[in-house]
């Protein structure tokens, strides 16, 4: 697919690199002109993302997070947060509002929260290879209605 911009980041699965991405892709966004409340709804996004890469993909060590941002015609922010970890067995049940391998503290709404702030979102795991996670957000042009 064409894109009009990208960027790609690959950083360790450290807890402070959950705000360097989410900011990193907010500077990027900002060149669509978003609203506050959108670009908020990215943010989320995207923490969400990389903390589930943090906490499912490498719970017991490092690993990489690789996360690409581009841009797409008609205003599309179409973003990539993959890992190389140990993968998801059954991402229809992953993808469950309420279910989570995290733990007690985990709440286990990632993916409905990601589901919700963008308007595509595609989740691919094999276990021991990794997961992707691929979502798009169209950002409405002002005075455009959504």
């Amino acid at each position: 697919m064409k894109y009009e911009n990208q960027m790609q980041l690959s950083f360790p699965s450290k807890s402070v690199n959950e705000s360097f991405a989410r900011s990193a892709v907010a500077c990027f966004a900002a060149q669509l002109d978003p609203t506050l409340d959108e670009l908020g709804d990215i943010k989320t996004a995207v923490s969400e993302a990389v903390t589930n890469c943090i906490v499912h993909a490498y719970p017991d060590q490092l690993g990489t997070i690789t996360l690409r941002a581009r841009l797409l015609p008609g205003n599309v922010l179409d973003l990539i947060i993959r890992d190389r970890g140990r993968g998801i067995e059954n991402v229809e049940q992953a993808r469950t509002p309420m279910y989570t391998t995290g733990g007690a503290e985990r709440s286990g709404m990632g993916f409905t929260i990601m589901e919700s702030f963008m308007h595509e979102l595609k989740v691919t795991s094999l276990p021991g290879k990794g997961t992707t996670v691929h979502m798009k957000r169209k950002i409405v042009r002002r005075g455009e209605k959504p």
